[in-house]
């Protein structure tokens, strides 16, 4: 598959579990956990759909980076039923994101703009610093790939977070917020797929490897 130096390489249990990978892992979840916290705290006393959005899918990601760490070295079939998982969970968080936004049009809460916008920069600043400490492993197997996936996407989160917090102090109304928070369920539900699906091609491989070998 892509990203790998030779065929044998993808399967090889330890090809992928390198040093640079781990500490990548590392610094990954104790941003976004740091980062969840904050955004969560940020985001009730704000009343903002998109800042709790954004919090909860830290909080995927953090979990995500945790089970990364736990089947780094194991064999490949390990390492996509570890991206199997995360692809539902990440797909879950996107439902209830959109949950959440539905709770928010209904109840009419107004957002506060201000603190939309101070906490969606802290957060871009956090995930795009992730965000690039992760691209080099972008073209690994479907584990390596979910966490990429995840960052790529909380970076895009923090940027709609932002115009959502322009549009809500220009118009007064908390649409933007609701619109943006459902982009970001969308992002979510998208990403958790492309996980899924290659997780599932990897399991296929040793799956027939398997099949042959007790033909």
């Amino acid at each position: 598959m892509a990203g790998c130096c030779g065929q044998d390489s993808c399967s090889s249990p330890n090809a992928l579990d390198t040093p640079q990978w781990r500490r990548a892992l590392w610094i990954a979840l104790a941003v976004n956990g740091g980062m969840f916290l904050a955004e969560i705290v940020a985001g009730v006393a704000a009343g903002s759909a998109s800042l709790q959005a954004d919090a909860i899918d830290f909080l995927g990601d953090s979990a995500n980076y945790a089970i990364s760490l736990g089947v780094t070295g194991m064999a490949l079939a390990w390492r996509a039923r570890a991206a199997l998982l995360k692809g539902w969970s990440l797909g879950l968080l996107g439902a209830g994101v959109l949950a959440s936004t539905a709770w928010h049009a209904y109840a009419r809460t107004l957002p506060g703009a201000g603190t939309m916008g101070v906490v969606g920069l802290l957060a871009l600043i956090a995930n795009a610093g992730v965000a690039l400490m992760l691209y080099r492993f972008r073209t690994g197997d479907a584990n390596m790939r979910s966490v990429w996936i995840c960052s790529r996407n909380d970076a895009i989160g923090n940027l709609a977070v932002l115009a959502a917090a322009a549009g809500v102090f220009g118009t007064g109304t908390a649409w933007p917020d609701l619109i943006v928070a459902t982009i970001m369920a969308a992002l979510g539900l998208s990403g958790g797929w492309q996980i899924v699906r290659q997780a599932r091609s990897e399991l296929q491989g040793p799956a027939l490897v398997e099949a042959g070998a007790l033909r």
